[in-house]
Protein backbone atom coordinates (compact mmCIF):
# COMPACT_ATOMS: atom_id res chain seq x y z
CA UNK A 1 0.00 0.00 0.00
CA UNK A 2 1.49 3.83 -1.14
CA UNK A 3 2.14 6.07 1.60
CA UNK A 4 -0.69 8.34 0.26
CA UNK A 5 -3.20 6.01 0.87
CA UNK A 6 -1.57 4.89 4.53
CA UNK A 7 -2.30 8.79 4.91
CA UNK A 8 -5.62 8.81 3.32
CA UNK A 9 -7.20 6.24 5.21
CA UNK A 10 -8.92 6.10 8.42
CA UNK A 11 -7.18 4.15 11.28
CA UNK A 12 -7.74 3.72 14.67
CA UNK A 13 -5.12 4.62 17.32
CA UNK A 14 -6.59 3.33 20.95
CA UNK A 15 -9.97 4.28 20.67
CA UNK A 16 -9.40 8.05 18.68
CA UNK A 17 -9.83 7.41 14.94
CA UNK A 18 -7.20 9.58 13.16
CA UNK A 19 -7.50 10.68 9.23
CA UNK A 20 -4.11 12.52 7.63
CA UNK A 21 -5.97 14.86 4.86
CA UNK A 22 -2.67 15.80 2.95
CA UNK A 23 -0.75 18.10 5.36
CA UNK A 24 -4.26 18.75 7.58
CA UNK A 25 -4.51 15.92 10.74
CA UNK A 26 -8.02 15.02 11.62
CA UNK A 27 -8.60 12.93 14.86
CA UNK A 28 -11.67 11.85 16.98
CA UNK A 29 -15.16 13.63 15.68
CA UNK A 30 -13.54 15.81 13.33
CA UNK A 31 -13.15 12.69 10.85
CA UNK A 32 -15.71 12.11 8.21
CA UNK A 33 -16.67 9.15 6.49
CA UNK A 34 -15.33 10.18 3.03
CA UNK A 35 -12.53 11.54 1.00
CA UNK A 36 -11.33 14.44 -0.35
CA UNK A 37 -11.26 12.46 -3.82
CA UNK A 38 -14.96 10.85 -3.13
CA UNK A 39 -16.50 14.80 -3.19
CA UNK A 40 -14.54 15.69 -5.70
CA UNK A 41 -15.45 13.25 -8.10
CA UNK A 42 -19.39 13.13 -6.95
CA UNK A 43 -21.20 14.94 -9.16
CA UNK A 44 -24.41 14.62 -7.38
CA UNK A 45 -23.09 15.86 -3.83
CA UNK A 46 -23.75 19.21 -2.53
CA UNK A 47 -22.28 22.73 -3.95
CA UNK A 48 -21.82 24.12 -0.24
CA UNK A 49 -18.00 23.83 -1.03
CA UNK A 50 -18.70 27.19 -2.91
CA UNK A 51 -18.94 28.68 -0.25
CA UNK A 52 -16.27 27.55 2.22
CA UNK A 53 -12.83 29.00 3.76
CA UNK A 54 -10.36 26.93 1.65
CA UNK A 55 -12.55 28.00 -1.51
CA UNK A 56 -12.72 31.31 -0.58
CA UNK A 57 -8.82 31.12 -0.65
CA UNK A 58 -8.17 29.69 -4.05
CA UNK A 59 -10.83 32.53 -5.07
CA UNK A 60 -8.56 35.58 -3.08
CA UNK A 61 -5.88 34.25 -4.86
CA UNK A 62 -6.78 34.29 -8.26
CA UNK A 63 -7.58 38.04 -7.61
CA UNK A 64 -4.19 38.73 -6.44
CA UNK A 65 -2.77 36.93 -9.70
CA UNK A 66 -4.95 39.54 -11.89
CA UNK A 67 -4.16 42.00 -10.28
CA UNK A 68 -0.62 41.62 -10.62
CA UNK A 69 -0.89 40.51 -14.20
CA UNK A 70 -3.16 43.47 -15.21
CA UNK A 71 -0.95 46.11 -13.57
CA UNK A 72 2.72 44.63 -13.24
CA UNK A 73 3.88 46.75 -16.65
CA UNK A 74 2.00 49.78 -15.71
CA UNK A 75 4.88 52.00 -15.06
CA UNK A 76 5.35 55.01 -12.82
CA UNK A 77 1.61 55.77 -11.17
CA UNK A 78 0.21 57.59 -8.29
CA UNK A 79 -2.91 56.64 -6.16
CA UNK A 80 -5.67 59.57 -6.40
CA UNK A 81 -8.18 58.74 -3.36
CA UNK A 82 -11.26 60.77 -2.17
CA UNK A 83 -15.00 60.60 -2.20
CA UNK A 84 -17.27 58.95 -4.28
CA UNK A 85 -20.10 61.74 -3.24
CA UNK A 86 -18.10 64.73 -5.12
CA UNK A 87 -20.28 66.60 -7.21
CA UNK A 88 -19.04 66.98 -10.90
CA UNK A 89 -19.96 70.55 -10.95
CA UNK A 90 -17.76 71.37 -7.63
CA UNK A 91 -14.46 72.97 -7.02
CA UNK A 92 -13.19 69.69 -5.36
CA UNK A 93 -14.58 67.83 -8.83
CA UNK A 94 -12.40 70.32 -11.02
CA UNK A 95 -9.25 69.86 -8.50
CA UNK A 96 -9.46 66.49 -9.18
CA UNK A 97 -9.48 67.01 -13.14
CA UNK A 98 -6.71 69.06 -12.79
CA UNK A 99 -4.38 67.32 -10.83
CA UNK A 100 -5.38 63.75 -13.04
CA UNK A 101 -4.25 65.76 -16.03
CA UNK A 102 -1.06 67.21 -14.17
CA UNK A 103 -0.02 63.68 -13.51
CA UNK A 104 -0.59 62.14 -16.58
CA UNK A 105 1.44 65.01 -18.17
CA UNK A 106 3.94 64.23 -15.78
CA UNK A 107 4.49 60.73 -16.76
CA UNK A 108 2.63 59.30 -14.42
CA UNK A 109 -0.30 56.58 -14.70
CA UNK A 110 -3.41 57.51 -12.48
CA UNK A 111 -4.79 54.74 -10.23
CA UNK A 112 -8.04 55.89 -8.59
CA UNK A 113 -11.25 53.50 -6.55
CA UNK A 114 -12.77 53.52 -10.32
CA UNK A 115 -15.71 54.61 -8.95
CA UNK A 116 -17.86 58.30 -9.34
CA UNK A 117 -16.86 61.61 -7.10
CA UNK A 118 -13.70 62.66 -6.96
CA UNK A 119 -12.35 59.28 -8.05
CA UNK A 120 -13.84 60.23 -12.02
CA UNK A 121 -12.45 63.47 -11.90
CA UNK A 122 -9.26 61.76 -11.25
CA UNK A 123 -9.37 59.53 -14.07
CA UNK A 124 -11.24 61.87 -16.36
CA UNK A 125 -8.05 64.36 -16.02
CA UNK A 126 -5.63 61.77 -17.01
CA UNK A 127 -7.76 60.55 -19.81
CA UNK A 128 -8.59 63.60 -21.72
CA UNK A 129 -4.69 64.26 -21.27
CA UNK A 130 -3.47 61.59 -23.01
CA UNK A 131 -1.93 59.51 -20.01
CA UNK A 132 -3.28 55.88 -18.65
CA UNK A 133 -6.13 55.69 -16.52
CA UNK A 134 -7.02 52.94 -14.63
CA UNK A 135 -9.89 51.67 -11.93
CA UNK A 136 -9.83 49.67 -9.35
CA UNK A 137 -13.42 48.92 -8.06
CA UNK A 138 -14.80 47.19 -5.11
CA UNK A 139 -17.99 45.04 -4.51
CA UNK A 140 -20.42 46.71 -2.64
CA UNK A 141 -23.92 46.49 -2.41
CA UNK A 142 -24.18 49.92 -3.59
CA UNK A 143 -21.38 49.65 -6.31
CA UNK A 144 -22.36 51.94 -9.14
CA UNK A 145 -19.33 50.72 -11.45
CA UNK A 146 -16.38 51.71 -13.06
CA UNK A 147 -16.76 55.32 -14.11
CA UNK A 148 -16.19 56.03 -18.00
CA UNK A 149 -12.97 57.54 -17.78
CA UNK A 150 -10.90 54.45 -17.50
CA UNK A 151 -8.34 52.73 -19.72
CA UNK A 152 -7.54 49.92 -17.64
CA UNK A 153 -10.45 48.73 -15.22
CA UNK A 154 -10.34 45.49 -12.54
CA UNK A 155 -13.20 44.93 -10.15
CA UNK A 156 -12.37 43.16 -7.19
CA UNK A 157 -14.19 41.31 -4.18
CA UNK A 158 -11.99 41.99 -1.33
CA UNK A 159 -10.63 45.04 -0.24
CA UNK A 160 -7.54 43.68 1.38
CA UNK A 161 -6.32 42.59 -2.35
CA UNK A 162 -7.59 46.06 -3.65
CA UNK A 163 -5.96 48.24 -1.37
CA UNK A 164 -2.78 45.61 -1.68
CA UNK A 165 -2.67 47.04 -5.74
CA UNK A 166 -2.91 50.45 -4.58
CA UNK A 167 0.12 49.86 -2.50
CA UNK A 168 2.45 48.06 -4.49
CA UNK A 169 2.20 50.33 -7.92
CA UNK A 170 2.13 53.70 -6.67
CA UNK A 171 4.90 55.75 -6.12
CA UNK A 172 2.87 58.29 -4.31
CA UNK A 173 -0.82 58.86 -3.09
CA UNK A 174 -2.53 62.25 -3.54
CA UNK A 175 -5.82 62.14 -1.05
CA UNK A 176 -8.77 64.46 -1.89
CA UNK A 177 -11.37 65.48 0.68
CA UNK A 178 -12.87 62.00 1.48
CA UNK A 179 -14.97 60.06 3.90
CA UNK A 180 -14.64 56.98 6.21
CA UNK A 181 -12.82 55.04 2.78
CA UNK A 182 -10.55 57.91 1.85
CA UNK A 183 -9.87 58.10 5.66
CA UNK A 184 -9.00 54.57 5.73
CA UNK A 185 -7.20 54.32 2.31
CA UNK A 186 -5.21 57.53 4.38
CA UNK A 187 -3.94 55.64 7.35
CA UNK A 188 -3.09 52.55 6.13
CA UNK A 189 -0.87 53.97 3.26
CA UNK A 190 0.48 56.38 6.76
CA UNK A 191 0.47 52.99 9.38
CA UNK A 192 3.10 50.98 6.18
CA UNK A 193 5.21 53.89 5.60
CA UNK A 194 5.66 54.60 9.22
CA UNK A 195 6.29 50.66 9.64
CA UNK A 196 8.43 50.33 6.71
CA UNK A 197 6.20 47.53 5.14
CA UNK A 198 6.25 49.83 2.45
CA UNK A 199 9.36 51.88 1.05
CA UNK A 200 8.54 55.14 1.90
CA UNK A 201 7.05 57.70 -0.70
CA UNK A 202 4.88 60.63 -0.34
CA UNK A 203 1.04 60.93 0.96
CA UNK A 204 0.06 64.40 0.22
CA UNK A 205 -3.52 65.72 1.51
CA UNK A 206 -4.91 68.22 -1.32
CA UNK A 207 -6.87 71.01 -0.09
CA UNK A 208 -5.42 72.66 3.78
CA UNK A 209 -9.09 74.10 4.33
CA UNK A 210 -10.14 70.07 4.85
CA UNK A 211 -7.22 68.49 5.78
CA UNK A 212 -5.99 71.33 8.28
CA UNK A 213 -7.84 70.07 10.91
CA UNK A 214 -6.84 66.75 11.02
CA UNK A 215 -3.05 67.59 10.34
CA UNK A 216 -3.47 70.02 13.66
CA UNK A 217 -5.10 67.36 15.57
CA UNK A 218 -2.27 64.42 14.74
CA UNK A 219 0.35 67.01 15.97
CA UNK A 220 -1.46 68.72 19.12
CA UNK A 221 -3.23 65.26 20.25
CA UNK A 222 -1.43 62.38 18.90
CA UNK A 223 2.29 63.55 19.16
CA UNK A 224 1.72 65.70 22.25
CA UNK A 225 0.09 62.92 23.94
CA UNK A 226 3.27 60.83 23.15
CA UNK A 227 0.90 58.12 20.80
CA UNK A 228 2.63 58.91 17.56
CA UNK A 229 6.71 60.56 16.38
CA UNK A 230 7.38 63.60 15.76
CA UNK A 231 9.06 62.37 12.93
CA UNK A 232 5.61 61.08 12.00
CA UNK A 233 4.38 64.49 10.93
CA UNK A 234 7.27 63.96 8.08
CA UNK A 235 4.98 61.77 6.64
CA UNK A 236 2.10 63.86 5.73
CA UNK A 237 2.21 66.74 3.01
CA UNK A 238 -0.20 68.81 3.28
CA UNK A 239 -0.75 71.71 0.08
CA UNK A 240 -3.79 73.77 -2.52
CA UNK A 241 -1.12 73.66 -5.17
CA UNK A 242 -1.40 70.96 -7.98
CA UNK A 243 2.10 72.63 -8.90
CA UNK A 244 3.81 71.43 -5.70
CA UNK A 245 2.44 68.08 -5.15
CA UNK A 246 3.91 67.47 -8.51
CA UNK A 247 7.16 68.70 -7.61
CA UNK A 248 6.66 66.56 -4.03
CA UNK A 249 6.04 63.59 -6.31
CA UNK A 250 8.92 64.16 -8.53
CA UNK A 251 11.09 64.75 -6.06
CA UNK A 252 10.60 61.92 -4.07
CA UNK A 253 10.91 59.89 -7.28
CA UNK A 254 14.15 61.41 -8.01
CA UNK A 255 15.73 60.99 -4.96
CA UNK A 256 14.18 57.59 -3.92
CA UNK A 257 13.28 59.11 -0.33
CA UNK A 258 10.36 61.46 0.70
CA UNK A 259 10.99 65.14 1.22
CA UNK A 260 10.32 67.87 4.08
CA UNK A 261 5.99 67.99 4.40
CA UNK A 262 4.27 71.07 3.53
CA UNK A 263 1.31 71.70 6.49
CA UNK A 264 -0.48 74.47 7.06
CA UNK A 265 -0.91 76.38 10.10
Amino acid sequence: MSEDIRNEKSRVRGKVKVRQRGPVLLRGDAVDSSTTDQRLLDSAGPSDWLHTDPWRVMRIQSEFVEGFGALAELGPAVSVFGSARTPPESEEYASGVEIGRALAEAGYAVITGGGPGAMESANRGAYEAGGMSVGLGIELPFEQGLNDYIHLGLNFRYFFVRKTMFVKYSQGFVVLPGGFGTLDELFEALTLVQTHKVTRFPVILFGTEYWGGLVNWVRDTLVAQGKASPTDLELISCTDSVDEAIKILDASRRNGHHVAPHRPE
